[in-house]
């Protein structure tokens, strides 16, 4: 009974807001303001860090002091927004630390060319989140022919992070804890459990708005056990986890969930909005992964709770493939533009 009893208090603790956010046991708690570290010299790396939860981690990390902030995001308007928002509660010198590099993170060739552009205005990177992602929308293919959920959510992410590896290395090599952190989540229980991450054409199959998201959410937590077990076992000073932000108040479950489901998305934009976390609580565990923790390949839920995640997630085999899948299918789609040129695409 107690175990029961445990299972459904952290369910609620990790999904939900307000109150259930702060039932949390004291050794999964996590203050934003209390527990963040100094983060003088510190330089960071966040796609979607104009909104939402991308935004709650921004501006965490400069209200404690980092030195240089790049934002990756779509949107001039938003970050236009955001900037404002930094300058009035953080003051205009801290603006100044932030650079905004206008970006789709499904556009793989601008993605490689956007981490050039980063690496020619620092010499080190502490902090990577992966944050921008497509969320439970309909199926659609990218100008390049992948599934756009996969696109953006998991091989977007897997360039930009391994064409910032130089950096992130030497920052590691210089003594310093490098931290990667992937945005995953529990909707990676969506996956079709027949899924294999054998073909293009299966990543490509319509797997209706929740099989997709989920599965790229899948992908994304596989890869950071990936580089948990090849990169951290090279450079131990590189940790790489995945998070889940729970059900969190941002744009995505209040407006672009009307786009799948124009009518059952009020459940969630509406009915739901009185339990949902807010960007603070959504942007804990990232920030926990971001800053504090000394531990690699993990799955954190809010406040700063590991989680195993579904068998899909644990699997090795699924791991493998799915990283071998994605190297076939940026080699294929790049060729002419990146991998004729040179460029290995090494993981770790």
């Amino acid at each position: 009974m107690a175990g029961i009893i445990d299972t459904v208090k952290s369910t609620i603790t990790e999904n939900f807001g307000g109150t259930a956010h702060s039932l949390a046991d004291p050794e999964h708690k996590f203050d934003l303001e209390k527990d963040v570290p100094d983060l003088t010299s510190k330089v960071a790396v966040i796609t979607g860090g104009s909104e939402g939860i991308g935004y709650g981690c921004t501006h965490t990390l400069l209200s404690h002091n980092l030195s240089k902030l790049f934002i990756i995001a779509l949107s001039p308007e938003v970050y236009s927004s955001a900037l404002s928002h930094i300058t009035s509660t953080l003051g205009s010198e801290t603006a100044k630390k932030v650079s905004f590099i206008q970006c789709d993170v499904g556009d793989w060739s601008r993605i490689a060319s956007v981490a050039k552009e980063i690496a020619s205005q620092t010499d080190r990177l502490d902090i990577l989140i992966n944050d921008a992602a497509r969320g439970i929308m309909t199926y659609e293919l990218t100008d390049y022919g992948v599934d756009r959920h996969m696109a953006v959510n998991h091989i977007g992410h897997v360039i930009l992070t391994s064409h910032l590896l130089p950096l992130m290395k030497s920052s590691a090599g210089n003594g310093n804890t490098v931290r990667i952190v992937t945005l995953g989540s529990n909707a990676h229980q969506a996956t079709p459990s027949d899924c294999k991450f054998a073909s293009l054409e299966e990543l490509n199959t319509d797997l209706g708005p929740n099989g997709q998201y989920g599965r790229s959410k899948l992908a994304q937590m596989l890869y950071v056990r990936y580089l948990s077990k090849y990169l951290t076992a090279k450079c131990p000073r590189i940790l790489a986890n995945t998070v889940h932000p729970g059900f969190v108040d941002t744009k995505m479950s209040t407006e672009d969930i009307h786009e799948p489901y124009p009518m059952l998305g009020y459940g969630m934009s509406v009915g739901m909005k009185p339990f949902k976390k807010d960007q603070w609580e959504g942007c804990s565990s990232a920030v926990f992964c971001a800053t504090r923790t000394e531990e690699s390949g993990r799955y954190v839920c809010p406040p700063a709770r590991v989680e195993e995640g579904s068998e899909c997630k644990l699997s090795d085999e699924l791991m493998e493939s799915l990283m071998r899948l994605t190297k076939e299918v940026v080699k294929e789609k790049m060729a002419r533009e990146s991998v004729e040129k040179g460029c290995p695409l090494e993981f770790v």
